[in-house]
This record gives structure tokens, sequence and C-alpha cells, in this order.
């Protein structure tokens, strides 16, 4: 069995934030970067911030590869806004494809998607005009292949809509949850889709008193999460999205509280590496 190992290069939510006290679990938003032991390809899931970093890594560590697969869970602009910082987007020798999985998605027209956030009135450089080949997938499906990976999709309560995703390769069985909000109880369907993850990454915006105040927002608790892992049978927990008033004090005291009662349980720090 090969290992999979994941890099975090952006764990906010909602905004970009840069101050001393937001050091250690980073400022850029959500783009986390998968690598398989078994080959020495890069893929990506989301374009926040933080895939700004990512473009230069591939460039200087992978310069070989020619071909990337960025995966989104939904398209705000948080998990969108770094793509037009993207490096490897500028090569004429490269080809990305652009991926949103699941079933009666509400944006289906992904082109239009990632041009209208690059038109002249926002951006310098036309999406046309970057440089590599795009190439734009959104079958209308809740399950593909990609390579020996197998990719399910779960739709999500989330304003504009938002899927989680759970790959399967190499014996490994990774959930991605984020950008999800449960309602006054824990989703059930999330539950089974989590069902004996190795690693199920789950946003955790909120404290459950802060939640209160935010509903609708389309987020999660730290404490859904940790019942989602609970429930689930997952054997490690990861918590990402950090809210952008949430510093490195505060993150720090409630992963203590968090891990108090899930043992094998993280708050992602940006620059993070993760194996299963």
């Amino acid at each position: 069995m090969s290992s999979l190992r994941l890099i975090f290069y952006g764990t906010r939510g909602s905004l970009p934030v840069c101050d001393p006290k937001f050091l250690e679990f980073g400022g850029n938003t959500t783009c986390i970067a998968m690598h398989r032991g078994d080959n020495n390809k890069i893929s990506i899931l989301d374009a926040g911030t933080g895939i700004r970093k990512l473009g230069k890594d591939i460039q200087a560590r992978y310069p070989e590869q020619d071909e990337l697969f960025i995966g989104f869970t939904h398209f705000h602009w948080d998990h969108i806004q770094g793509f037009p910082f993207f490096d490897p987007a500028y090569n004429p020798k490269m080809k990305i494809n652009i991926l949103a999985l699941g079933q009666n998605r509400k944006y289906t027209d992904l082109h239009e998607i990632f041009g209208v956030q690059m038109r002249e009135v926002y951006f310098p450089i036309p999406l046309d005009e970057m440089g590599c080949q795009f190439n734009f997938l959104a079958p209308n499906d809740n399950q593909v292949q990609v390579n020996a990976a197998r990719i399910q999709a779960i739709k999500q309560s989330h304003p504009g809509g938002s899927y989680g995703y759970r790959i399967e390769v190499g014996g490994k069985t990774l959930v991605i949850c984020t950008d999800l909000e449960h309602g006054d109880e824990v989703n059930t369907e999330i539950v089974e889709f989590a069902r004996n993850a190795d690693l199920l990454i789950h946003e955790a915006q909120y404290t459950s008193e802060e939640l209160k105040s935010h509903k609708g927002w389309g987020h999660s608790s730290y404490e859904q999460a940790i019942e989602v892992a609970e429930r689930a049978e997952a054997r490690q927990l990861l918590m990402t999205h950090h809210d952008p008033d949430h510093d490195d004090a505060f993150l720090r005291a409630i992963e203590k509280k968090c891990q108090d009662r899930f043992r094998d349980c993280v708050l992602a720090r940006e620059g993070m590496v993760i194996e299963i």
C-alpha cells in the first residue's frame, strides 16, 4: 500500500490574515496539496491564497510535472482567490485539469467562474491568456476514477453549495468536508460518508457559542467536527478553515480542549505535512 501525503498551504477560512499573532496556524486561505508515495505527482484541492506558494514549490521540486488536477469544494472567494497567482498556470507546457465533482451542482460553467474573476476590471491578465492548457471538468456525477484514485462527492449545506470528497487510493481513505453547516444536529449522511476514514479533514470555524449567532453562514463548530469523527469511527481528525478572528493563542487553547475529548485530533497549521 502506498502512502498519501498531504501538505497544507492554506488553513484559514473566509479571508486571509496577516499578523504576528496568526503565524503558527497560518493566514492563507484553503489550499491542500496531495502527493502519493508511489508516484512523483502533486494534486491540489482548492485554490485559496495558499496556492501561490504551492505553485512556486511545484516549479522548484516537481519541474518535470506537466499535468495537474485541481479539485474544488466550491467557488467562494477564499477557495479561488489565489488562482490568478498560481505560477504553473502561466507555463505553456502545463495542462491543468479543473475538476468539480458532484450531482446537481448549481454552478457548472467552470470556465466562466474563473474567467469572471480575471476580467480586466479585476485582474490584468485574462484567463485565456495565462498560458497553460486548461481542461474544465464538471461531471454530473458523485463518483469518478482519476488514475488509481476513487473519488466520491457529497452535497453539503452551504450558501451557494459545496461538496465534500472521499478519496480512496492505495488502501487509504481520506475524507474532506469543509464549508458545511450541520444544523442543530450533526448530519448523519456526513457521518456515513466519513465512515472508517483513515483521516477526516473537517472544517471547524466556530465554537458552539459562536455558532449560535452564525446560523445560515454555512459552517461548523469544533464539537460538531469531533462528533462526526467519533460516530464515523475515523482514525484521525484534522480541523481546518480557521476563523480570521481566531489567533494562535485561541486556537492552541481550543486544540487542547478538543484533544481532551478526541485524542487523535489536531488543528491544521500552514506548512503541516500529514501522511496516511
